[in-house]
């Protein structure tokens, strides 16, 4: 055999298994390669996308955990000031009550400090017209007199 002829026949065999390949092999090759680099990227953006949102959502929950504690120590403070307001409430109306006892007590001891007076206009009375009768040594009459004795009680 002639090692010309038969390296053209391998060349020519070479290049239809070259077409051959770059017409049904190559294709379907680059284009996996292709769906798998558009894959590959599609995962990385959504990766990226995936922690951008997680920082994001970090950020949210951290804000939203602030918002909350300010919220919290803001009911604290008018829950504190609401106890203050009631403790002063409960004060005032304590000193009303006293007053209010104090205003009755005072009323009572008034009234009983008259009802002493007269017991005792009554009894000075008494002695008085005990003390003129047994002066007089005789009896004085109680309705007679009755405007000497006016005027007597009247100035005690």
């Amino acid at each position: 055999m002639n090692i010309n002829l038969t390296l053209i026949g391998q060349s020519i065999a070479f290049l239809l298994f070259v077409w051959f390949c770059m017409k049904f092999v190559w294709p379907p090759i680059v284009k996996a390669l292709a769906d798998r680099r558009q894959t590959i990227a599609d995962g990385l953006a959504a990766a990226e996308k995936g922690r951008h949102e997680r920082e994001l959502g970090e950020r949210r929950a951290t804000e939203v955990i602030h918002e909350a504690k300010s919220k919290a120590n803001e009911i604290i403070t008018q829950a504190e000031r609401r106890a203050v307001a009631v403790a002063e409430e409960a004060k005032a109306q304590a000193k009303i009550e006293a007053e209010r006892i104090i205003a009755a007590a005072r009323g009572e001891i008034d009234q009983e400090v008259n009802r002493a007076r007269e017991q005792l206009r009554h009894t000075v009375t008494e002695l008085a017209v005990g003390g003129a009768s047994k002066i007089l040594e005789r009896e004085v009459d109680r309705k007679a007199h009755a405007d000497l004795l006016a005027s007597f009680v009247s100035r005690l």
